[in-house]
């Protein structure tokens, strides 16, 4: 049986050194030994992840899958339950550090009646952990489109220095293509007519009132 570890942030101002010491930990703990941490540093919303991808294919029946939290995984319910029943059919058993009814090996379990029980709950608490993974990513996007939307009203977005080119409202809607994985940042100038100088002044000013929002 191998064991792998598999990390992501959102970006590479986000460190992976978190995740990656807990997971190490954990298995330094449990005698477990640990043969790679896969990593990433893009979006959760769809799995298109190179690291992500090569992990998959390599890990074979009876191996398993450390996380330290769901929401590493990925932020889509439906796609995390899809990469879990995946797992489930594959026979790899997934860990999630957060979830600890995941760090147990029901077929250990002498009781076979307990521990259909056990997974059972296991695996309805991973859906409920993966359901608020999503409420909180779309909760903080709810509260950036409020947050623009009072600053414009109150003609404070000028202090954040705001472009005229192109409409912000179209811009933010279009940029969350790129967020998403959907679009490329070069698709999306020649979308909109932008020139690089121009695209990137926008995302800097979105990314720069995301993160005042959030600490709001």
């Amino acid at each position: 049986m191998a064991v792998y570890g598999y990390h992501r942030t959102s970006t590479t101002e986000q460190h992976l050194d978190r995740g990656l010491t807990e997971i190490s930990a954990f298995c330094k703990q449990q005698d477990l030994s640990l043969i790679e941490i896969f990593t990433d540093q893009q979006t959760g919303k769809n799995f298109n992840r190179p690291e992500y991808q090569f992990l998959k294919k390599r890990i074979l029946p009876g191996d398993t899958l450390i996380i330290s939290e769901i929401d590493r995984l990925g932020r889509n319910k439906a796609e995390i339950l899809k990469e879990l029943q995946h797992y489930r059919g594959r026979k790899v058993r997934v860990m999630i550090l957060e979830i600890p009814t995941t760090l147990v090996d029901y077929s250990k379990m002498d009781n076979s009646l307990a521990a259909l029980i056990m997974e059972t709950v296991n695996n309805m608490l991973i859906e409920m952990y993966a359901v608020f993974a999503q409420a909180e990513i779309e909760k903080k996007e709810k509260r950036q489109r409020e947050g623009i939307a009072e600053k414009k009203r109150r003609g404070e977005w000028d202090d954040y220095g705001r472009p005229h080119a192109v409409d912000w409202e179209t811009f933010a809607s279009a940029y969350s293509e790129v967020l998403d994985g959907r679009k490329k940042p070069s698709e999306l100038q020649r979308e909109l007519n932008m020139k690089a100088t121009t695209y990137y002044r926008y995302r800097d000013v979105y990314h720069k009132s995301y993160i005042l929002l959030l600490d709001d």
